[in-house]
């Protein structure tokens, strides 16, 4: 390796109960960690929108990626719901055009992977805050990546 080039890949990734509170958020380093909260809070309206025209359409949630759910000046906000109706958030930066649809899609299948197995704990109490160490490191992974 050259040179530490790290590209953020995303600035934050939140996990919101069926119920809407939040399991799980994750930010990189920064002074305003509040602004993240927000965003996240702000999208749920769009995911259960979403949600909402997807029943209409078909009898079951068969796409489980929501995609882009908006964009806003310095941040992309992506979203994904799980048949249980868990979401996962995921922000980017909007100056991250390397960031490809594919990509966003594999990091929610990673992400839910990593919820799954999560959840098959015995020790998990479903709707408990998640403090699993391997399930943050997969979002870590995610949060910073080579390039």
């Amino acid at each position: 390796m050259t040179g530490q080039r790290l590209s953020k890949m995303a600035v934050c990734v939140a996990v919101i109960s069926k119920e809407n509170y939040p399991l799980y958020i994750q930010t990189i380093p920064t002074e305003d960690d509040l602004k993240f909260h927000y965003t996240v809070h702000t999208s749920l309206d769009v995911v259960e929108e979403k949600i909402n025209n997807v029943g209409k359409t078909t009898n079951d949630l068969r796409e489980l990626y929501l995609g882009l759910l908006y964009p806003t000046e310095d941040y992309k906000v992506y979203g994904y719901v799980t048949n249980t109706k868990i979401k996962f958030v995921v922000v980017v930066e909007s100056s991250n055009t390397a960031l490809r649809d594919n990509e966003i899609r594999t990091m929610f299948r990673k992400l839910h992977n990593a919820y799954t197995d999560m959840v098959c704990n015995p020790f998990y109490t479903p709707g408990d805050r998640i403090t699993s160490r391997v399930f943050e490191k997969v979002v870590n992974g995610m949060m910073l990546q080579d390039s």
